[in-house]
């Protein structure tokens, strides 16, 4: 019964972990997912300074390493947005017309279609946080948005006219991302923010769009090599490198609580041995009479500790596994009644086999330092005990 006890705690442990990662895995591959619909594969941005001329970048160079499929000249800029009586302060992300190929954004509209332009007229495609601020929408055909921008020659003034750059433009679309992207930005034709920030040819950004057949970190290289010095290229990681650190820093962080956890459980297994050795003292003395050495009679022991870890450690690998995979077919356990309001309905899992061997090297650690503690105490007495 004892042993029972601690073969289901070993089993409960392991499960856990296997589950617990696994769902921190989904997350992590929901978030991703997310962000990658509006970050680029890679982007170029210049290493001093804020923009540089996009007629003298080797753009037909850029296009012709293998993988690079499209190229896309970015202007970002902070901006101050008016509808009506309210006011917002947005970042202004002007895009050149190849970014509707490159983007995901189209599939994360809530409202409207994903168009830049309509009649040739400029239109805004702007985060949910953007239209919630400004209590904009997109039927008022009446009253646009107001864009404004300092000039760039401009001189302290108290008339906004002379200060400031404006343009008006009526939103096609909003999206919906998460809430860093929504309450930031709003997405223009790259025209419209050229004109103004008084710009010819200046771009902050040039984002690429790399083949699926590709490996981004080759095509990086290459790049760097085409470029040379005074320019940065960026993956996706490294665009929200904080916050992949801060994901990868939290999965470790409750990797290491149920360890914890699985180290109580281990206890088990130092009381169950113990018991057992202190059950199993006549025997122990007969075995020994019969000509055991100490060592073989510890081995003993040794095995049945070794095979209550192992036990529960594949035990808890399988049902942890099969849980986990239920999960991810059928998404049995909602994230709760919200009614639409979570991106998934369903906890996210993704099960990684490197995660099975780390919690299966962990777990038979655990269970073999918690069996050679109890055998190494059988004293000489136990071996030497008449009957």
């Amino acid at each position: 019964m004892i042993s029972a006890i601690s073969l289901a705690g070993v089993t409960v442990g392991t499960m856990a972990l296997i589950i617990v990662l696994s769902v921190f895995n989904g997350f992590e591959q929901l978030i991703v997912s997310l962000f990658n619909s509006f970050n680029p594969d890679l982007v170029i941005t210049v290493e001093k300074g804020k923009t540089f001329h996009y007629n003298d970048f080797p753009s037909d160079k850029i296009r012709s390493i293998p993988g690079v499929y499209v190229l896309t000249q970015v202007v970002e800029e902070n901006a101050l947005l008016k509808y009506r009586d309210k006011q917002y302060i947005a970042t202004i992300k002007g895009v050149s017309d190849e970014f509707e190929s490159m983007t995901g954004l189209d599939t994360m509209l809530i409202d409207g279609e994903f168009n830049l332009y309509e009649r040739s007229h400029p239109r805004m495609v702007m985060g949910a946080g953007v239209s919630y601020y400004l209590g904009a929408g997109l039927k008022d055909m009446l009253n646009p948005i107001t864009v404004y921008l300092p000039r760039r020659e401009g001189k302290i003034s108290m008339s906004v006219d002379q200060a400031f750059n404006s343009k008006t433009i009526f939103p096609s679309a909003i999206f919906s991302i998460q809430q860093d992207f929504d309450t930031k930005y709003a997405v223009v034709p790259i025209s419209f923010a050229r004109e103004l920030l008084d710009y010819t040819d200046e771009v902050t950004a040039v984002e690429l769009g790399v083949d699926t057949k590709f490996d981004v970190e080759t095509v990086k290289s290459a790049i760097k090599k085409k470029l040379g010095e005074g320019f940065v290229v960026k993956n996706r990681f490294e665009q929200q490198e904080l916050l992949y650190k801060i994901m990868q820093s939290e999965k470790w962080a409750i990797y290491l609580i149920l360890t914890f956890i699985l180290i109580i459980a281990t206890f088990n297994v130092i009381s169950s041995l113990t018991m057992l050795i202190l059950d199993k003292k006549k025997d122990i003395a007969i075995l020994h009479s019969m000509g055991a050495t100490n060592q073989l009679i510890k081995r003993i022991f040794w095995f049945e500790g070794t095979m209550i870890s192992i036990g529960g450690a594949l035990l808890g690998l399988i049902l942890g596994g099969l849980i986990s995979l239920v999960q991810q077919e059928f998404g049995v356990i909602g994230l709760g009644s919200g009614g639409g309001t979570f991106v998934v309905d369903a906890y996210p899992v993704q099960i990684r086999i490197s995660d099975f061997a780390i919690v299966f090297v962990t777990v038979i650690f655990l269970g073999l330092l918690a069996a050679w503690y109890p055998v190494k105490q059988i004293s000489s007495k136990y071996l030497k005990q008449k009957l």
